[in-house]
């Protein structure tokens, strides 16, 4: 749940860094983030699978790559790097939590 929400803030990130990038650059560069927030607003329905994590994660570089085109992306960038391994760490906790509650109950005599 919280790796869906970082994705879906850093949706409006991108878009806020297309808009400053708009003015002062070539339209490759408002295509190539366009191509992120697609992608960031349909990783969250794979994030049940083990390859919406690494697209999550592969996403988190190229947002942080996006600083070459506007540079206080790097700072955004790592807080919501930051964001994400909280998300992965928190993650795995929780279904870490939930398995072992699930086997307490099994176990119990009804």
């Amino acid at each position: 749940m919280l790796a869906s929400a970082v994705l879906i803030m850093e949706v409006f990130i991108m878009g806020f860094a297309m808009l400053l990038a708009k003015d002062n650059h070539e339209p490759s560069t408002i295509i190539a983030g366009a191509v992120i927030v697609l992608l960031m607003l349909l990783t969250p329905g794979l994030l049940k699978k083990r390859i919406g994590w690494i697209l999550g994660s592969f996403l988190q570089l190229l947002m942080i790559g996006y600083a070459v085109v506007v540079p206080s992306m790097a700072i955004v960038g790592l807080i919501f790097g930051g964001l994400w391994i909280a998300a992965i760490v928190v993650g795995r906790k929780g279904e870490a939590a939930r398995a072992a509650l699930m086997a307490s109950q099994s176990q119990k005599p009804e």
